[in-house]
């Protein structure tokens, strides 16, 4: 068992640059370079990190052990399927592809091939460092918002599959499964949503990419209680009858203050010593699932009301 991972980075842009720094700081990794259609931006995050600008995706496929790939989202099915057809073990930032049956080929492509594909829902790692879900019992509703102003990122995709798609996951880890009825409105960039469930249970999101400041915040409603996150001003209220594992985010395991960096280690334990991945891509369908009957739901409305 080789006891350090061979990587490449694919997209140079902001988040791409997140993940590459995080891949060259890690004890565990050998960055072996950047790859990006534009290969002045590749270049450019590639002298800052001190690796290698490739020239093509195949050329950094046969490089490395494993790729993540941070380019916009029209291309994670294909260079996803790519790496994995070539044998590669691969984290995808979310979504984890733009149609239900890529992704549901894709996590078929990865158990064939026996690679890890790990999907970027990094708040699992927030809310696990705190403890949550409870293991006593579930939420009787959850409440989500995540809003900021424009950055011209994301914006290949609706809001939904962008910004919103990170708490859908977080409500399926709640062990919210299967709605009977999915409301949404709104727009491309803003979305409101409310999910239902067998029992009356509902979990509500709001994202937006045209707000004034931004937000990102989560309520979880309980029988004994109520438990808000506000994870961007790191404060946790815990008024349950519960103890939370964490309840300081400066005080707390270090992925509350580096998610994104716990998502990468946990990449590397699940290739180099076979631990389970905390989100597979299992995960990221489902999540992806929800997100596409947020749209279906939010231009249905749209649709009836053209007609109205």
């Amino acid at each position: 068992m080789a006891s350090r991972l061979r990587t490449g980075v694919v997209g140079a842009g902001v988040f791409g640059g997140h993940h590459a720094r995080k891949h060259r700081d890690a004890p565990r990794i050998n960055l072996a370079g950047i790859y990006d259609l534009d290969p002045v931006r590749a270049s450019a995050l590639a002298a800052e990190i001190g690796v290698c600008a490739y020239g093509s995706y195949r050329d950094l496929l046969d490089d490395v052990d494993a790729v993540t790939i941070a380019a916009p989202a029209p291309a994670h099915f294909r260079m996803a399927a790519g790496a994995i057809a070539a044998g590669k073990h691969v984290y995808v930032e979310k979504p984890l592809a733009l149609r239900l049956p890529d992704a549901d080929a894709l996590v078929a492509a990865a158990e064939e091939n026996g690679v890890v594909l790990q999907v970027g829902h990094q708040e699992r790692f927030v809310l696990a460092a705190m403890g949550l879900p409870r293991g006593d019992q579930a939420p009787l509703s959850l409440e989500f918002g995540r809003a900021g102003p424009p950055t011209g990122r994301g914006e290949e995709v609706a809001v939904a599959l962008d910004l919103m798609i990170h708490d859908l996951d977080l409500a399926r880890l709640f062990g919210f499964m299967n709605p009977v009825k999915v409301d949404a409105c709104g727009s491309y960039d803003e979305t409101v949503a409310t999910l239902m469930f067998e029992g009356g249970r509902t979990a509500s999101f709001v994202a937006s990419r045209r707000a004034d400041e931004r937000a990102r915040r989560m309520k979880a409603v309980y029988a004994d209680g109520v438990i808000e996150i506000d994870f961007l001003n790191r404060t946790i209220r815990n008024e349950t009858a519960a103890p939370l594992a964490a309840n300081d985010f400066a005080a707390g395991p270090a992925a509350l203050a580096d998610p994104l960096g716990a998502s990468v280690d946990a990449f590397v334990a699940s290739v180099l010593d076979g631990k389970r991945a905390i989100v597979d891509g299992k995960a990221g369908r489902g999540a992806l699932e929800w997100a596409l009957l947020v749209e279906d739901a939010r231009e249905a409305l749209g649709v009836a009301r053209k007609r109205a």
